[in-house]
């Protein structure tokens, strides 16, 4: 059984860095597509990255492009998620999920692992 557990969450200002970082427990997670997710007050989960579960190739939502950046170790056990530039927008909880050979999904459910979430704070 893999767990995932998120961590660098926490308030930050507009314009300011957070990183986020998502440890795997278990295994190494070859030939799964991981990703991060998001959920805020009132709003609908987004995808906000992913990485591919077969070439690495990433993705990013048109919120995030150019300030987000989605990455995980060489193990495959840890998952990665630098912000710069963050906008009171960002504010929500962040998820990390896995799903083995396809690509991440919006919904929690539609993947095979997901963490307990970080929440994420920009102030304006």
């Amino acid at each position: 059984q893999v767990q995932l557990v998120e961590s660098g969450g926490g308030l930050v200002q507009a314009g300011g860095s957070l990183r986020l970082s998502c440890a795997a427990s278990g295994r190494r997670l070859d030939y799964y597509s991981m990703g991060w997710l998001r959920q805020a007050p009132g709003k609908e989960r987004e995808l906000v990255a992913v990485i591919g579960w077969n070439d690495d190739r990433t993705s990013y939502a048109d919120s995030v492009k150019g300030r987000f950046t989605i990455s995980r170790d060489n193990a495959k056990t840890t998952l990665y998620l630098p912000m710069n530039s963050l906008k009171p927008e960002d504010t929500a909880v962040y998820f990390c999920a896995a799903a083995w050979s396809r690509s991440v999904k919006k919904g929690l459910n539609d993947n095979d692992y997901w963490g307990p979430g970080t929440q994420v704070t920009v102030s304006s």
